[in-house]
């Protein structure tokens, strides 16, 4: 790391963090972030980009000595869900062991009171989710003006979560001066737009092609009719050599169902979602770190928020909605050069979803399998998709950076970071009661 610039401590952390050999992220990224340059990233999960935005922030706010000032930060890292916010500061804290950098954690879920206290003195890196910290300057209890990094990690994320409009409010609040990277995994128009906005002449850098996986994921699909997938999945996971497991579930509802039916077939199993406390999903995340959970289950908001060593499986028991999130859900295991293996379960009605991971990874997927008595794969997947129904299966509008239905605002996101509600995860409106919201039943209608 000391050709890239850094020096001191922080050298010498990141040394004791494991953080030896640079990646190309981070050979690409750091250098031009340390000449104050902006910079747009496209960067798989599992590149390393956390280091490659972070370490530069960090060696320039330790120059800075450690006078703060009350309820600002100098550097904002947003993140679109509360897991990546977590996983970014343990980073952060890994590799600034005794150099008297603070830090605090803004994210849904969690106390209000104790976020608000611990920024009262003033932080040098504050990582948040966009949903609560807007709530947060919105009150005063956060002033971004004296913010002269901001980080924009997962913003494609953040767009399919309908963030942007609260991500660019943010960042209007910053420093007029301030550097500002964006890193992606997909460089969608929206994004493309966005980085225009708010980055002044930015250095591009692209390491992996979009929709890239790791060569070192062995990737296999099992045609398998949905009422057969229980038992099919039952089966799998009695291989012991499936040491550490994710499964990824489609919906909320499917994932504690999948859960429900481990456990009944007598797996210890966690589960992760969006209607989960902070507290519970951290719970779950703890287990399936030190192994005393073998198996979690999860939906897509964990696709780009897990980063534990050693998963040995993915398994995709239902195909995502999104081609996109295949690539991210499988990048949890093969991390940091280490072998995976993921297994997707295909029910036929599921094939025009397998055509298009294919599409996306560039890559034709080994079928070992087929449960489904031949059914002709393409021909399946030709079929018109039945229209989705109006129970929150429906992409919302502001899903790619549009306006919002009418009246919802912000309450899709409950002010709390992630989506809530609705099936697939983050596509229905929260309903209840917010700060500043009317509960009062309307007038009467005259006759």
């Amino acid at each position: 790391m000391a050709e890239l610039g850094l020096s001191g401590t922080l050298l010498q952390n990141t040394a004791n963090a494991g953080f030896v050999t640079p990646k190309p992220i981070q050979v690409a990224a750091i250098p031009v972030h340390l000449e104050g340059r902006d910079i747009v990233a496209i960067a798989q999960t599992g590149s390393g980009k956390t280091a490659a935005f972070t370490l530069p922030i960090l060696s320039k706010i330790a120059a800075l000595g450690s006078k703060r000032t009350p309820k600002t930060a100098r550097a904002l890292i947003l993140a679109p869900t509360r897991e990546l916010a977590v996983q970014i500061e343990e980073t952060i804290r890994s590799v600034t062991k005794g150099m008297h950098i603070s830090t605090a954690l803004v994210l849904g879920g969690v106390s209000r009171f104790s976020q608000v206290k611990k920024l009262a003195p003033g932080v040098d890196l504050l990582i948040a989710t966009p949903g609560r910290l807007v709530d947060l300057v919105r009150e005063n209890d956060v002033v971004l003006s004296e913010t002269r990094w901001l980080v924009l990690d997962e913003a494609d994320r953040m767009l399919d979560m309908g963030f942007i409009n609260d991500v660019k409010r943010l960042a209007k609040a910053t420093h007029h001066k301030r550097q500002t990277a964006l890193f992606s995994a997909t460089m969608p128009t929206e994004i493309a737009s966005l980085a225009d906005t708010l980055l002044n002449d930015p250095v591009r850098i692209e390491v992996a092609p979009q929709g890239t996986t790791a060569k070192e994921i062995q990737q296999s699909v099992h045609i398998v009719p949905l009422k057969q997938k229980r038992v099919f999945l039952s089966k799998l996971l009695g291989d012991e050599a499936m040491s550490q497991v994710i499964v990824f579930a489609r919906t909320k509802h499917g994932a504690d169902r999948v859960t429900r039916d481990l456990e009944k077939d007598g797996f210890k199993a966690a589960v992760i979602h969006g209607n989960k406390s902070q507290n519970a999903r951290q719970k779950a995340l703890q287990g399936f770190r030190d192994g005393s959970v073998r198996i979690l289950v999860a939906t897509d908001i964990a696709a780009r928020g897990i980063d534990v060593p050693g998963i040995s499986h993915v398994v995709n028991f239902d195909l995502p909605d999104e081609a996109e999130s295949y690539v991210h859900r499988i990048g949890r295991t093969g991390r940091n050069g280490a072998d995976g293996i993921a297994i997707t379960l295909c029910d036929p009605a599921e094939a025009a979803k397998l055509r298009a991971v294919e599409k996306v990874t560039r890559t034709k997927l080994t079928i070992v399998s087929d449960l489904s008595g031949g059914v002709d794969l393409d021909a399946a997947a030709a079929q018109p998709q039945a229209p989705r129904g109006a129970r929150g299966n429906q992409r919302p509008q502001h899903a790619r950076g549009g306006k919002r239905p009418e009246g919802q605002g912000r309450a899709a996101t409950g002010g709390n970071g992630d989506v809530r509600g609705g099936k697939p995860e983050g596509q229905k409106p929260f309903r209840g009661k917010r700060r500043g919201w009317s509960n009062r039943k309307p007038a009467p209608r005259a006759a």
